[in-house]
Parts: structure tokens; sequence; C-alpha cells
């Protein structure tokens, strides 16, 4: 007997709702007299989500999207319809240019660019030999779009709404407890390996919640609680936990070094961590937080038998002290967002948080997936026009839509591939409800009653993450060709022939994509590599604000998220080196903006001269160039040793104390004058 799969009670209400939705919107559609009703039906499921917020901000970005792509269409369809060869290059220069600024923005707002391109394939293209009715068309599909949206954001809005705190907060909480479990982790005192798989294991996953976090809190303004009043906390906690990172990477760094200067790490030390640690606690007193500091302060001036072990205490009493104002920031912000939940009034945050700006951005792979989306579309409408297929139209949508849906994927042709064959399993339901379902359904009530048992089933499966795609392909192949047939004249030739059409055109996009843009996640994490190269150069060669340490730390940690990845199939090992490597090009960044920021005291001209050999160091390997910097070292070495006997400010000596033990970790333990 076979096991059928068990339904959650979550997917069974996710199902429920979006069935209502898509019901509902179908109702006023037919009740309206819209052409196709089932275009309000299909897209209340599309902006379906199990969290409430979701569904309002991609209805949202859906509505403006599809508004965009409606208006492209009817300035170009009208205008060329006379030059097919003209129409089809511009509609498939407007599907790869809205494709590439949609890569640009890794924000739920992406969906906006993404549906403005292929919106306009999918409305264009069939009207081609009709533009007369452009206009009336595109008013009736963003009306019929409208509706679903609107059916959509009411029905999971109402209904048992899912708020979007509880999975907030609980990333937030997580990523505030893997930054004190990493901390902990570095104050033991059993040097092994277990424990240096425990820290890695730690900074893996504080990478992955803070890229985890930006992405979700972009659906906090649309939340139906609360917490879309706490938008600005929320920010701001984001931006202080990335803070935290180079922070704590650079205590355990500078632990790791002053072990091997003195072979073990000293008394003072260990005895002063474990004495402080108080200030960790969610309700820490001020007091204890007071002493911490002192503390951690006192360090900097303990016993030092050279001027390199003097410059690791300093570096590591003002790292401490940096971790614990940034840890008491967290702390604050996150009882504000508290108070925000309850109602109460949350402090106005005046700095801009930096939100998505932090991402990492890989130009390039976006214009390849831009170009890729352009020749797919071109070459479709291309064999369009040569053999004059009637149902050519889909065909060249069909390559639009393939190449926009799957842009994001280092390597897109295995889930094309997937949903391709999604698609071919609909074929008989969709015949099945076109050709004998529809003609004879005449009582609404008789449809819902018919189309009920599919969708519910399909609703269920496309909750579940491990089976959503292949259950988007079946959904869209039932209500895709209900939405896109005229099922009162369909028959049996029209339907298979404008379904051909549709796997050629996904056929296409899923070969060109294979040859002009599938890449390896090799290739994929280089990329990367030289692009954190490229931005070390940057902020060598050019001055730098306060905001600019914890952007790239955002950004640095995205990339570390991004490659765990990539580097993961190669075995846990090169998963630690690839993060260990990322760090410590993190740490660089931060001390280069620090040292620009606190080089008052320093020698004008030494300084400069490093900087500015620092930035052709990286700008040569971003270009692809091995990594040569030796003649950096007595630079460092010389400008560090000036400080320490000058007694510089702190911050300085700590910058040149990070750049040196992170572009020479093997370098002697002693200042070379």
């Amino acid at each position: 007997m076979i096991a059928l799969p068990r339904v959650s009670r979550q997917e069974l209400l996710f199902s429920l709702k979006s069935f209502v939705a898509a019901t509902l919107a179908l109702y006023l559609a037919s009740r309206y007299g819209l052409p196709r009703p089932f275009w309000a039906f299909m897209t209340a499921y599309i902006v379906a989500h199990p969290l409430a917020g979701n569904v309002r901000s991609k209805a949202v970005y859906r509505f403006w999207g599809t508004l965009l792509g409606c208006t492209a269409a009817v300035v170009f369809i009208p205008s060329l319809s006379g030059s097919p060869e003209l129409l089809s290059l511009a509609l498939a220069l407007w599907v790869g240019l809205c494709l590439y600024f949609s890569l640009l923005d890794r924000s739920a707002r992406s969906y906006v660019f993404m549906l403005a391109g292929y919106s306009a394939a999918m409305i264009g293209f069939p009207l081609v030999e009709a533009p007369a009715a452009m206009f009336d068309t595109a008013v009736a599909r963003v009306t019929e779009i409208g509706l679903g949206i609107l059916c959509a954001s009411l029905v999971h809005s109402i209904a048992l709404p899912a708020g979007l705190a509880p999975s907030l907060l609980g990333l937030m909480d997580q990523a505030l407890g893997d930054a004190r479990q990493w901390l902990s982790d570095l104050l033991r005192e059993d040097p092994n390996e277990a424990k240096d798989e425990r820290i890695a294991a730690d900074r893996q996953r504080l990478a992955l919640d803070i890229t985890q976090l930006r992405m979700l809190s972009t659906h906090v303004p649309f939340d139906t609680t609360n917490l879309r009043w706490t938008g600005g906390a929320i920010n701001a906690l984001q931006d202080r936990i990335a803070a935290l990172t180079p922070t704590l990477s650079a205590v355990e760094d500078r632990l790791e070094a002053l072990r091997i200067a003195t072979a073990g790490i000293p008394y003072d030390v260990t005895s002063t961590f474990a004495r402080h640690t108080s200030w960790l606690d969610p309700g820490a007193t001020s007091m204890a937080v007071d002493e911490a500091c002192a503390a951690f302060r006192a360090i900097g001036d303990g016993p030092a038998a050279s001027s390199w072990i003097r410059a690791l205490r300093i570096d590591l009493a003002t790292r401490l002290e940096e971790l614990v104002a940034d840890w008491c920031a967290c702390t604050t912000l996150r009882s504000d967002i508290d108070a925000g939940l309850a109602g109460n009034a949350v402090p106005l945050r005046r700095t801009a948080a930096l939100g998505r700006r932090v991402l990492h951005l890989d130009r390039g792979l976006a214009m390849r997936s831009a170009i890729t989306a352009v020749f797919a579309t071109g070459i479709s409408c291309a064999l369009w026009i040569a053999t004059g297929w009637p149902s050519g139209s889909a065909m060249a949508m069909g390559a639009a839509v393939f190449c926009s849906f799957f842009a994001t994927m280092d390597d897109p042709v295995p889930a094309m591939h997937k949903f391709i064959t999604a698609l071919l399993w609909s074929l008989p339901v969709s015949v099945f409800y076109v050709l004998g379902v529809m003609p004879l359904a005449h009582d609404f009530g008789i449809l819902v009653l018919c189309i009920a048992p599919l969708f519910l089933v399909v609703g269920c499966y496309m909750a579940r993450p491990t089976s959503s795609l292949a259950a988007l392909g079946m959904f869209f192949g039932v209500a895709g060709t209900l939405a896109l047939q005229d099922t009162a004249t369909a028959d049996l030739v029209s339907f298979i022939s404008s379904n051909l059409a549709l796997f050629v055109g996904a056929v296409i996009a899923a070969r060109l994509t294979a040859l002009m843009r599938s890449v390896g996640r090799d290739w994929t994490a280089e990329r990367i590599r030289r692009a954190t190269w490229s931005d070390l150069a940057n902020l060598a060669a050019h001055p730098q604000n306060a905001s600019s340490r914890d952007a790239y730390a955002g950004r640095m940690l995205d990339r570390i998220s991004l490659l765990a990845p990539r580097v993961a199939p190669d075995g846990p090992e090169e998963v630690q080196i690839a993060a260990h490597r990322a760090l410590r090009e993190l740490r660089v960044g931060t001390d280069i903006i620090a040292l620009r920021l606190h080089r008052g005291r320093l020698p004008g001209e030494p300084v400069s001269r490093l900087f500015k050999e620092l930035a052709l160091v990286f700008r040569a390997q971003a270009a692809g160039a091995p990594p040569r910097h030796e003649s950096l070292l007595p630079q460092i070495d010389r400008l560090l040793l000036d400080a320490v006997i000058e007694d510089t400010e702190r911050p300085a000596i700590a910058s040149l104390v990070g750049l040196r033990r992170n572009l020479f970790p093997s370098a002697p333990a002693a200042l070379q004058p």
C-alpha cells in the first residue's frame, strides 16, 4: 500500500486561503464581464504566501510591475506593429533591460522590474496582429490582475493572518544568540580542533542569519501587526549585528596572535574575561557595562615584553571596547523593537540604515542574463515571423518568461527542465479542463466544485519548499492555459498548437541559457572574491566615512553566505577555508577604513604611500594577478613601531596591527624597524 505524503496544518491553511482568494477574484471578474477572468484567479495564487506581510508586498510590487509592463506594451505594439522585426527587437530589449535591473535589486522590489519585462511580452505578443485592441486589452489585464491582487491581500490579511513578527524576531534573536555563542567559544580555554569547528560554525551561522534578516525585513512595512512601526529600529539593528562580526573576528585573531607571541594567552587577559561576562546578559546594568569597558581598557596597559606584544594588547583592548559598545547598541535596539510591538513609541533613527545597499551585486552576471533573455526572445520571434505560426506568440512569450523566472540561479537549466517536465504533466489536466469542463460548466458553483480538488492539492504542495517548483509548474500549466485560452471557442487543434509553441519557447530559453548564461559554482565564487578585492582597492584609494565600515561589513557577510553553498560540495574544509579567507578580507577592509579615520597623529606621507600601494595590490588581484604585497610589511612595521613609541591614539594602532595580522599572518612576532 502506497503511503501518501502528509499535509501539515499550515500547508492546508495556505492552500485554503489561496483558493478562497482566487475563487473570489474569479467570481468578481466573471461578474463584471472581464474578458479573461482566470487572469485574476492565477494572480491571486501568484502573490500568495504563508505570511500576510509578504502577500501585501508582492501584491504592491506585482501591480506596479504589471502596470509598467502594460504601459510598455501600449507604447510598443501600436507604433511598431507595421514592422515585426523592430517590434520583436524592442520587446526583446525591454525584457532584457527589465531583467538586468531586477537582478541588481536583491530585495522583494526586484519583482517590479522582472514583472514589467515579461508582462509586456505576455500581454503584447498575443496582440501583435490586433494593435487597435492593445489599449483595451491592457486595461483589461491590469484590471484582472489588480482584482486578483486585491482579493489575495484581503483574504490573507483577514483570515487567520500570519504575521512576520515571529519569523523576523526569531531570526533576529538567533543572530544575537550566534554572536553571543561565538564570543563564548572564543573565551573558552580549551584550544583544540573541536573548539575551532565550533567557532567556524558560529561564524557561518551568523553570516547567514544577517543576510536572511536583510532579505526578510524588506516586507516589514507591509506587515499586519505593530512590527511595521519598528522598521527603523529593525534596520539599525541589522547594521549593528553586522558590525559585531569584524570585531568578533578581530578579537579571535588577536587572541591567537597573543597565544603565539607569549606562549599562551596572558593570565590577566583570561582572568578579565572570566570576571566580566555580565555585560552580555539581556538586562545588563550600566554599571556592569562600565566596569567591563574599564577592565578591557586596562588590558592594553598590561605587561608587554616587546613593542609587538604591546601593540597586540592595545589592539585587543580596543576591539573589546568596540564589542561592548556594539553589543549594548544591539540590546537597546532589541528592547525598542519589543516596545514598538507592544504599541509604545519607538525612538526615531536619524541615521539612514544601510539596508539592501550593502548586498553583493554581480553586474556582469546580470548583464549575461539580460543578453540571454534578449537572444532567446529574439530567436523565438524570428522563428515566429519566418514560419508564420499562428500560435508563435506563445513561443516568444515562453522564452521571455523562462529566461526571467530562473535568472537568479548560477545554473538555471536543471530547474528549467524540472519546470518543463511539470508543464508536460499538466497537459492532460489542461485538456480535461479546457475542452471538457469549461464548455459544460454553465454555473459558477459547478465550476468551483470542478476545479477545487486540483487547486487545493496543488496549493498544499506549493507551500512546501521541496515540491514548490514542480507544483508551480503544474499550477501554471493548468491556470495559465485557462487564462490564455479563449475557453468559449477553444478546440483541440488550437490547444495543441499554443502549448507546443510554449514548449518550444521554453526549450529555446533552456538551450540558450545553457550556452550563454549557465556558470559553475567555482566561477561564481571566484567573481565574488574578485569583487571583494575591487572593494578593498576602492577603500584604500578613496576617503571613507564612519558608515563605510558597516556597509562593507554587511556586504562581506552577504558574500560569506553566498560563498558557503558554492564551496560546500568540496567538503567542510573548503567551506571553512573560504569563510576564513572572506573574514580576513572583511577585517582588512574595516582596518583600512579605521586607519583613514584615525590617521591624525601618524606621519602623513608614509600613510598616504601605504594607502596607494594597498590600492595597487588589490586592484591587481581583482584583475587576476597573484597577490604580491611583501613590500607593505616594512611600511606597516615602521608606522606601527612609531605609533607605539609615540603613544598614538589606540584605534590607529589597532588598525595597523589588524593590517599586519591580516595581510601577513605568518610574519615574525616582532616589529622590524
